[in-house]
């Protein structure tokens, strides 16, 4: 696997395994309205556009396939983790995670924060970080919970 910069032309790519890791892993968290308000956040090509050129955007890549991505906003904001539904529990996240991380700390970032789903929500507590408080977000009139959480880089 290797982590490299995203690229524009990276972007179907990444909003195709925006939606299906939604629609796959968080089944067992939302139930199916929300996780079609959640994943119609791919349609909002000008958010994606805002993405790619403002944030720091991280691709991991096996055999020319991208299996996961992470996003770094300001330099210490977690906007997007996602990976490719098939290739869950494979250390993945951890290493975007990490490389982000250290990519935050060279920057001299103090701390980093995320929003996390509720599936996401114990990665970032074994990665480090601490609920700061569960919060309501409404997506197109659904409800979803999800955590502020926030990790002091020391």
């Amino acid at each position: 696997m290797i982590i490299r910069k995203g690229a524009l032309n990276d972007l179907a790519e990444m909003r195709t395994l925006f939606t299906d890791t939604i629609t796959t892993v968080c089944k067992n968290d939302y139930d199916n309205d929300q996780i079609n308000a959640w994943k119609s956040g791919a349609e909002n090509e000008a958010r994606w556009l805002m993405v790619m050129e403002n944030q720091k955007v991280y691709i991991a890549e096996i055999n020319d396939k991208i299996v996961g991505f992470c996003t770094l906003d300001q330099g210490n904001y977690i906007d997007l983790l996602f990976v490719h539904k098939d290739f869950q529990h494979r250390g993945i996240a951890g290493k975007l995670y990490t490389f982000t991380e250290q990519e935050a700390r060279n920057q001299n970032q103090k701390r980093l924060t995320a929003h996390a789903s509720k599936t996401a929500r114990s990665f970032f507590e074994k990665m480090g970080f601490k609920v700061i408080k569960e919060q309501t977000v409404n997506v197109k009139g659904i409800d979803l919970i999800n955590y502020q959480m926030v990790k002091e880089l020391n």
